[in-house]
């Protein structure tokens, strides 16, 4: 005989068998064909959703592309070095991520013979390889029963769910990833790729379209009309605004490029000296250009301007060029000077070709 508890365990598992089935019908009919869902190979897999962090599916395309043609295996990217792979980046922004595939593609040909790990024990081992990545590779590539929660993953299922525990709070994700595990159903491959897919279509952050969700009928905030409480989130901390100084730097017909340091902001990257001041930028720049280079410019002078945002920080970045009667070399930062042609092979930050292009339109 049954009693209450098993009956409400047949009618909540039937449910999630509905909502599974329709989820997948729907995936199988509307998905997205992107470039890495044409295989299961799970270093195609592995990529993508590393550029995919934090940056739009329109954006990654044509760069996943660019980047496969150049390292088409595991084994080429971990004999690249990492000049080549950040240049191939350059313009995707959230540098960390790039200076994080070497050591992660060097890992998986030297420890694990060029195969990524089938097991979550030792996949989370490898570089910049974090829970959610991990649950994707797992899932999608080998079919493992895994979760793989990201922002999307975790509005659909507050939705549907009425789940009001706050995204913004790291212990949160521990529930999520255990709900969607324990909705997983055989086919975790395209289960897991349907929940990102109708986050990021359909059970959007506004503008959300519930009239053509496959699962609307079983959701929670659609019954409730909740959808703009789901999920809960706390309000993220005010980016600090900065007022920087980019030097473009002289000498003859040559422009001087500095290798920032190796941690922090752009760490890694190529690019121009540059100060935060709050008045007198020229004082500033000679200030900085004379006690990190032991620098002496002239001619200084304003050109472009740009805002560049990023994770916590608001740039409003002005170009300064300026004239130098020696070419410095110094220890640290390694500098190199060059022409404006061989500018094109040195991976720049974003902001920075932003600056040099305003500059280029605002010359004609």
């Amino acid at each position: 005989m049954f009693n209450d508890s098993n009956v409400s365990y047949l009618v909540r598992s039937n449910s999630e068998v509905n909502m599974q089935e329709k989820l997948l019908q729907w995936y199988h009919t509307d998905h997205r064909k992107l470039p890495w869902r044409e295989s299961s190979d799970p270093y195609k897999i592995w990529l993508s959703e590393v550029m995919l962090q934090q940056t739009q599916v329109a954006t990654v395309i044509e760069y996943f592309n660019r980047f496969i043609s150049i390292f088409p295996t595991v084994h080429d990217l971990a004999n690249a070095n990492e000049d080549q792979v950040l240049k191939m980046w350059e313009g995707l922004g959230y540098y960390s991520r790039a200076r994080r595939l070497i050591p992660c593609a060097r890992m998986v040909v030297e420890n694990y013979d060029g195969k990524f790990p089938q097991t979550y024990s030792e996949i989370i081992k490898l570089p910049g390889v974090g829970s959610y990545t991990a649950g994707a590779i797992l899932s999608i590539a080998y079919n493992e029963k895994v979760a793989a929660v990201d922002g999307n993953v975790m509005r659909v299922y507050s939705r549907y769910y009425n789940m009001d525990n706050d995204i913004s709070m790291n212990s949160s994700k521990n529930i999520f990833e255990k709900k969607v595990m324990d909705t997983l159903p055989e086919d975790r491959r395209h289960f897991n790729q349907a929940l990102m897919e109708l986050g990021a279509t359909i059970c959007t952050p506004r503008n959300y379209k519930c009239d053509s969700c496959p699962i609307h009928e079983g959701c929670s905030a659609f019954s409730f009309d909740l959808q703009d409480c789901r999920p809960v989130k706390t309000k993220k901390i005010k980016k600090k605004h900065e007022n920087i100084a980019v030097c473009m730097i002289r000498n003859d017909d040559k422009i001087m490029l500095m290798k920032r340091p190796s941690e922090g902001l752009l760490a890694g990257m190529w690019a121009f000296p540059v100060v935060s001041y709050n008045e007198k930028p020229e004082f500033a720049i000679k200030e900085m250009l004379l006690d990190n280079f032991d620098l002496d410019v002239t001619c200084i002078k304003s050109s472009s301007t740009t805002r560049h945002i990023y994770t916590h920080l608001i740039w409003d970045m002005t170009l300064y060029e300026m004239e130098s009667d020696k070419q410095v070399q110094v220890d640290m930062p390694l500098v190199h000077w060059i022409t404006f042609e061989e500018l094109k092979k040195y991976a720049l930050p974003k902001g920075f070709h932003k600056l040099l292009s305003k500059r280029l339109v605002e010359s004609l």
